[in-house]
């Protein structure tokens, strides 16, 4: 089935126009933004001491690997869509995706680590609690690069931030 005969006549027919740009500018938020929800529901579930919302917060972060790849593999195809227009940097492009790579990477081994924070949670192991400390200090590494990878993909098509970021 087509993508037009699936959103025909709806609010979402503009799926179908859309190019690799789009589609990472749409999901480029979420490996950044579900680490940071994690954390908080992760601190919740400290406070409260509920294993539920833990294992929620670690689902959240496989999530946002799962979403940190969809982000790379649209990354790869956006890269060729922009390289060649006018104005666009290829040493920021080059800047950008070597840091997205390492946050990508971070992103999967948080990923694997808050699948086995899952199941060792649900197997009620006493070294759960240790895990979920460990993915806390995972998670801030994560959000380190994520701001670091963000900041280098803003900087190319919006100049003002490099220029801010200069002075």
């Amino acid at each position: 089935m087509a993508c037009h005969e699936l959103f025909h006549d709806n609010e979402l027919s503009y799926v179908c126009s859309m190019n690799a740009a789009h589609l990472h500018l749409a999901v480029n938020h979420l490996p950044i933004a579900l680490p940071f929800a994690a954390l908080i529901l992760l601190i919740i579930g400290f406070f409260t001491r509920s294993g539920i919302v833990q294992r929620c917060a670690h689902a959240l972060l496989v999530l946002s690997a799962i979403s940190a790849f969809a982000t790379m593999a649209s990354g790869d195809e956006a890269e060729e869509l922009i390289e060649d227009k006018a104005g666009i940097s290829h040493e920021l492009i080059e800047e950008h995706e070597e840091s997205a790579e390492t946050f990508a990477f971070a992103s999967y081994g948080l990923g694997v680590l808050s699948l086995i924070g899952i199941w060792a949670s649900w197997r009620n192991k006493t070294y759960s609690t240790w895990i979920a400390y460990g993915t806390v200090v995972a998670i801030a590494v994560v959000l380190w690069l994520a701001t670091r990878t963000g900041e280098s993909g803003g900087e190319i098509n919006h100049p003002e931030i490099h220029q801010a970021t200069s002075e």
